[in-house]
């Protein structure tokens, strides 16, 4: 039996993706308005602005408590020294291994909400795709970019 990925990424990711969550309700609040604010003016049946803010609150509820707290239960990392092992998703939980040997680079990427609770993501570039880890402390995201392009480095040796 393949045992799944033991790290996990900061509990502070959860606090960092419901503030990105709250943006985006936001954003739906701005555009429910607009179709409230139209109601009114061109007398529109009221259930329409029930159904709008019925919308409202589900999205509120799923972007800003459920998914993220899923999400951040789900992700987990391992990486070893042929492979890395990611494991994400919130209602489809998806594994993915990446071979060290096809690492091209690795980065960190810090956005202006993970740096406010010092977090980082870090990308693992492959030929085809970029994998992430997101929201890994400062110091243990760079401890890890350093660790990988270490191992990739003795992969491309054994070749």
């Amino acid at each position: 039996m393949v045992l799944e990925p033991q790290k996990r990424i900061s509990e502070k990711g959860l606090t960092v993706w419901r503030i990105s969550g709250s943006i985006q309700s936001f954003i739906t609040l701005l555009i429910i308005g607009g179709i409230i604010a139209l109601t009114i003016i061109f007398n529109w049946p009221l259930w329409i602005i029930a159904a709008a803010l019925l919308i409202f609150v589900i999205n509120v509820y799923l972007v800003v408590i459920l998914i993220p707290a899923l999400r951040w239960k789900r992700w987990r990392y391992e990486v070893r020294e042929n492979e890395i092992e990611l494991q994400y998703g919130v209602f489809i939980i998806k594994r993915t291994l990446v071979p060290m040997i096809r690492v091209q680079h690795v980065d960190t990427r810090q956005g202006p909400i993970l740096r406010k609770y010092q977090l980082a993501t870090v990308t693992v570039s492959t030929a085809a795709t970029v994998h992430e880890i997101p929201a890994l402390d400062m110091e243990e995201a760079e401890e890890l970019r350093y660790f990988i392009s270490k191992l990739v480095r003795v992969a491309d040796d054994d070749v």
